[in-house]
């Protein structure tokens, strides 16, 4: 499989050089020059597959032979090595619950899944490589975990200052060993484009090999598409249409769910629920893509202005918009709907949504009122826990600490202070 850039003016690159690269030269992300569709009896009998067979069957084709069969099967055992439940909430309306793995964040499986590709790349070279990643939330955390004591790789984590929870501060500061963090004076779309900006300078990359570890890069994106196939495995009725709302901030895991649905998995529509941040339902709207400040909210790992992956779903249907319009549908909610949202589905049925979470749920009730014979699955996305200053407040009730978190959280943080590019610049060169 070759992988192309979307700016088409860098040549096209095998799975390996697209993970390495993260970004194509010409400042294009990358994209597969064929979706391939899976064989219609793995989704009919899907029952007969476990987790790790499905995602190889899903995967196999994009990373092609850069990877035997035997090793990436083993990548893929070892990245899926946790639960995924669907949870009933009222009729016709589940919960698929994405974060059970080691940082309690959905960005757990595609954190595992690029650090074991990268791990297996970098194995028989002597150079080392720098993932450099720009957070809003949760991504800081599963790269940090995910690549943690990986030999000949480093990372360097970049987050706004005060706009992530204490929680994912904790997760991605204190780890030590390979794993650098910079506090950014700034928003997450200032990080974001700092590391847009390491990307393109040749000072740096003729110094250093740099790939990306966020969304933008491919083995980052593709695992996500393993959840859709999840949900649906896990649905008793599978004769409803089957409608997926995703809570969406740079676009990666809904992009993912598209993918799936091009492989051949029977969804009828996608929900892109967002915060405030509302430059896709403005787009949904009048087809006009106008990128905007990014707003902080209390769902803060949607506070992005410009989603970097909303120009693969673009380019799934052609940036045919009247095709895009019968696939997708969004909506933006306040902190306000977002919190009473919280507080309702607490009272009535007893479960504790993340921010994150309600308003996927809030995404789905909407486009639920005048659908009729269709089931719908939002998407959980980080566990409550990580956003205990918005949920307790909202439920009136203690949430104790898992494991995974409260090993975490009397470690001493550790990071460097920025404010401007020449800063990230110096520190790389250092």
């Amino acid at each position: 499989m070759q992988f192309y850039s979307l700016n088409h003016s860098s040549p096209k690159v095998s799975f390996k050089e697209a993970v390495i690269k993260g970004i194509a030269p010409d400042k294009g992300l990358y994209f597969p020059e064929r979706i391939p569709k899976i064989d219609k009896k793995i989704f009919d009998r899907i029952d007969d597959y476990s987790h790790q067979e499905l995602a190889y069957e899903m995967i196999k084709e994009f990373v092609g032979d850069d990877i035997p069969e035997a090793d990436l099967k083993s990548i893929i055992e070892d990245t899926l090595n946790f639960d995924f439940p669907l949870v009933p909430i009222e009729e016709g309306i589940f919960c698929l619950e994405l974060f059970h793995g080691p940082t309690m964040a959905f960005k757990d499986v595609g954190g595992r899944f690029m650090a074991r590709c990268l791990s297996y790349f970098n194995k028989k070279q002597t150079t080392e490589v720098t993932v450099l990643v720009a957070t809003s939330g949760d991504t800081g955390g599963a790269v940090a975990s995910g690549f943690l004591g990986v030999k000949g790789v480093n990372v360097l984590i970049l987050y706004p200052s005060g706009k992530v929870s204490a929680v994912q501060e904790k997760q991605l500061t204190t780890l030590g060993q390979n794993i650098k963090a910079l506090e950014v004076d700034g928003t997450f779309d200032d990080c974001q484009a700092m590391v847009k900006t390491a990307f393109l300078d040749t000072e740096i990359t003729d110094s250093i090999q740099l790939t990306s570890a966020n969304s933008i890069n491919v083995a980052r994106w593709l695992p996500q598409m393993f959840y859709f196939a999840f949900a649906f495995k896990q649905l008793k009725d599978r004769s409803k249409k089957l409608v997926f709302s995703t809570p969406s901030g740079n676009f990666g895991n809904i992009c993912a769910g598209f993918m799936a649905q091009q492989l051949g998995l029977p969804i009828h529509h996608f929900i892109a629920a967002t915060n405030a941040n509302r430059v896709v339902p403005n787009f949904m709207l009048n087809g006009v893509y106008e990128p905007l400040k990014s707003v902080a909210t209390i769902s803060n790992a949607m506070d992005v202005g410009d989603p970097s992956n909303f120009i693969r779903i673009r380019e799934i249907f052609k940036d045919n918009f009247k095709q895009l319009q019968k696939n997708l549908s969004s909506y933006s909610f306040s902190d306000y709907q977002t919190r009473e949202a919280m507080q309702d589905v607490h009272t009535e049925t007893g479960y504790v949504m993340d921010p994150h979470g309600a308003v996927g749920y809030l995404g789905l009730k909407q486009y639920l009122k005048e659908q009729k014979k269709t089931q719908g699955v939002f998407l959980e996305t980080a566990h409550p826990v990580k956003f205990l200053d918005v949920v307790e407040p909202v439920i009136q009730k203690r949430i104790p600490f898992p494991p995974q978190i409260e090993e975490i959280m009397d470690r001493k943080k550790v990071a460097d202070s920025i404010s401007t590019y020449d800063e990230l610049k110096a520190f790389l060169l250092k």
